[in-house]
């Protein structure tokens, strides 16, 4: 057995990791943190694992004590950072969900996260976590960036398109739909509930943090500069994203050539399914899909990309899950082959 860490566990994400790693039969979850809950059970903070997970929760300060082959690292962007350049000689590989080294370089990062990035070491050792782009070079690293949710579904839906240079990189438009656990757990005016409910609004316009990270991906897949104009929208749901990707093709294409290619590109990865209408978010809840539909609009001569996940899956402990297995060298669908919940 594998014994794994998770570092701030008491969030939408943390509990997810728990929640998947629980069954996982070749890991044991060897350490849980908290530095607001410590001394209290896993199971006071979330109730749902009373009999199944009520280990007491400890100081991220112990970690070093237990020896994990590896941890999670389920903190915000700003402070996951230090965690990291703390553990930079320790044994164990790390997989940061934060957004500290999701991007390209320090700068960058400053520019979208205004935060002064303190270990731009790691920069150079960090593999964006997107296994379906990445996966030889995540099965050797020692530290994985775990996409951001967002990206997660974009990327997935634009890149055999900006892969094979059948759209213009420079004219991508991206529209994103949220439920409310992206915000965390934490309360906040924007996902109260009365604000929230019987409504739907646009945020993060121009300068959502996402958008740089959709962006630096699918140039780099391409070996062009793509330009996205990314926009996220909140949902009054709980969880699930659906992605809408519109684009202008480079050359002349079918309906039918653009299904075989997002066939040839994804048939074989365990995680995504290629549907001929339009996914639903809760054709995923609870799962590490990706539900991808792509067509040619004969009339507009546009392309049209939808995409569906699960936030908290796919979007983050399930996909961070997905890295362990590769990174640990098991079954890569090992633990993670859930059936959505319907309805």
């Amino acid at each position: 057995m594998k014994k794994v860490a998770i570092i701030g566990a008491t969030g939408y994400t943390g509990s997810e990791l728990v929640r998947i790693l629980t069954f996982h039969d070749q890991v044991q979850i060897e350490l849980i943190t908290s530095e607001t809950y410590q001394g209290k059970k896993f199971s006071d903070i979330h109730p749902q694992f009373k009999g199944i997970c009520d280990v007491e929760l400890k100081s991220a300060d112990d970690a070093g004590d237990y020896q994990p082959d590896l941890v999670f690292l389920a903190l915000p962007h700003g402070v996951a950072m230090e965690y990291v350049k703390n553990w930079k000689d320790k044994p164990f590989k790390i997989i940061d969900l934060s957004g500290d080294f999701r991007l390209r370089s320090p700068k960058s990062y400053y520019t979208w996260y205004n935060i002064e990035h303190s270990y731009p070491e790691g920069f150079d050792d960090a593999v964006f976590g997107l296994p379906e782009l990445y996966r030889e070079r995540i099965a050797r690293s020692r530290l994985v960036a775990n996409p951001g949710c967002f990206p997660t579904g974009a990327i997935l839906g634009a890149y055999p398109l900006l892969r094979e240079h059948l759209i213009q990189p420079d004219r991508i438009f991206i529209d994103s739909k949220t439920g409310v656990t992206g915000a965390g757990v934490k309360p906040k005016a924007v996902t109260h509930f009365p604000n929230v409910n019987d409504n739907f609004k646009a945020y993060g316009i121009e300068n959502h943090r996402h958008t740089i990270e959709i962006q630096e991906i699918l140039s780099s897949s391409s070996g062009k500069q793509s330009t996205v104009q990314f926009t996220p929208h909140l949902l009054p749901v709980d969880r699930g994203i659906l992605t809408s990707i519109y684009s202008i093709p480079a050359g002349t294409i079918s309906n039918e050539e653009v299904k075989e290619l997002y066939h040839r590109y994804y048939d074989r990865e365990p995680f995504i399914r290629i549907r001929n209408v339009p996914p639903e978010i809760k054709q995923v809840r609870g799962t590490n899909y990706t539900d991808i539909a792509a067509f040619f609009d004969e009339r507009t001569g546009n392309m049209l990309v939808f995409t569906a996940i699960d936030n908290l899956v796919k979007g983050a402990a399930g996909q961070a899950v997905q890295n362990m297995n590769l990174m640990l060298g098991f079954d890569e669908k090992e633990a993670l082959e859930f059936i959505p919940i319907m309805p």
